[in-house]
């Protein structure tokens, strides 16, 4: 193979953050999909304040890095990542250590700095270590052990929760994090980035700059209607399952159907969609995502005609709770499929000459704002349909559940509304776009 041709040779550092990656998301998705329940069940805060605090931390955990991620730059990467890696060993194991709520609350907000510089840091190493020419086969190597990451955190939670107990699955993501300090310190080497990067006032600025853009904010705020209803795979769903279906369900499992999917379909979807608008392909997302939480409000109606349980040719079978998740979480994954990729070309395309790169960091805006609403809104839903079996009498516990199913169709009215409200970002912007090209001239006009 001559030196023109693709290959798949990277250095040893992009390797080593790639296999660092692997062992962050395995610790940060186990202990994610087990929080809410963790956080009712051992810390002791109801669903309405488990809510609100899994909001923040999960929120600011994606607007973080912004700030950061430029501390990052002047340290260095490998002394940040050690820095990292250490706050979410002691973040974990005292979250799971001492479950009281102020040290619950310390405990996270460790965790979520801990976590903000990783992000920055392991995606700029794989950018660093790749040429131009590499890099879609860099980030292709990144978004495998991404998944691969969150798929056995995810697996690994439901055995130690029932085996062991929950705070079991935080000392496990801090064993995570502690064997992927010991690989920076002894494998990770520095790509030349100390000293370099931006000053906090340059992001803050960088940020108020995406934020007076009225048109990406606008579409910013829309898709985060899709990651909210997603978001409650780590919100809603866990509680939701156990309370009705009961502790032998597996949550932790079901989660996992949403990355097979998109690990599945995102190259073939992303492939069969590419000659069609960005806009086009986002509309297809938010016009499934409704329908997925809709399926899985549609669980009554099954378990009226099959019963308890669903047969599946007499080789197994699943409670319609059950059935209704899957179907649901799948149709999220196919939705992200049309959605995701596209969202980030989309946004790419708004940005100003010169800006992509800003535009691009903050495309994560919108998984902030569809957490904290998210998360906050799903405290209070299952405080009213689907409620903590601890606090109910024997009386109430016969009709507590009979409309837990109604958390979902809030959810499908927060699809439509997105799937709406898109249709009229499209025709406002298509009209302004028009009446451009009308008025300069044909030289100047964009492309």
């Amino acid at each position: 193979m001559s030196s023109s041709e693709l290959n798949w040779k990277f250095p040893r550092t992009f390797w080593t953050a790639n296999v660092i990656e692997l062992f962050e998301r395995a610790a940060y998705y186990g202990m994610f999909i087990a929080l809410t329940l963790f956080l009712t069940r051992e810390v002791g805060f109801t669903d309405i304040e488990t809510g609100w605090v899994t909001a923040f931390f999960a929120s600011f955990l994606y607007l973080a890095p912004t700030f950061t991620g430029t501390l990052a730059d002047k340290m260095g990467f490998r002394q940040s990542l050690i820095l990292a890696f250490a706050l979410l060993s002691v973040g974990y194991f005292f979250l799971g250590a001492v479950p009281t709520k102020p040290a619950a609350i310390l405990s996270l907000f460790i965790i979520m700095i801990g976590g903000s510089f990783v992000k920055p840091i392991i995606s700029g190493t794989v950018a660093k270590a790749s040429d131009e020419k590499h890099r879609a086969r860099a980030f292709s190597i990144f978004y495998m052990m991404v998944n691969i990451g969150a798929f056995s955190g995810k697996t690994i939670a439901k055995p130690l929760r029932t085996e062991l107990g929950l705070e079991y699955i935080n000392f496990y993501a801090a064993l995570m994090a502690l064997a992927a300090m010991i690989i920076v310190i002894i494998y990770y080497r520095d790509i030349d980035t100390a000293g370099k990067g931006k000053s906090f006032k340059e992001s803050l600025r960088g940020l108020l700059t995406v934020v007076k853009n009225i048109r990406f904010m606008a579409l910013i705020l829309i898709v985060a209607g899709f990651w909210a209803i997603q978001g409650q795979l780590y919100a809603t769903m866990p509680k939701y399952t156990l309370r009705l279906v009961g502790e032998s369900a597996a949550p932790e499992w079901l989660a996992n159907v949403n990355p097979f999917v998109v690990v599945l379909l995102v190259v073939p979807i992303t492939h069969l969609v590419r000659k069609i608008r960005p806009i086009s392909s986002i509309g297809i997302g938010l016009l499934i995502i409704p329908m997925s939480a809709l399926s899985i409000a549609m669980s009554p109606v099954l378990q009226s005609i099959t019963g308890l349980s669903v047969d599946f040719f007499g080789v197994f079978s699943l409670h319609p709770i059950t059935v209704a998740l899957i179907v649901g979480i799948a149709l999220q994954g196919v939705a992200e499929s049309f959605l995701s990729p596209r969202f980030l070309e989309y946004a790419s395309k708004q940005a100003p000459k010169g800006e992509e790169g800003l535009y691009m960091g903050y495309s994560h805006l919108t998984t902030f704002f569809a957490w904290l609403f998210g998360f906050a809104s799903s405290g209070y839903l299952l405080d009213k349909y689907c409620p903590n079996p601890n606090t109910l009498t024997q009386q109430q516990m016969f009709s507590a559940y009979d409309h837990a199913h109604y958390i979902w169709y809030f959810f499908s009215f927060v699809g439509i509304a997105a799937f709406l409200l898109l249709l009229v970002f499209k025709f406002v912007t298509d009209r302004i776009d028009k009446k451009k090209l009308i008025i300069q001239p044909p030289s100047h006009r964009p492309d």
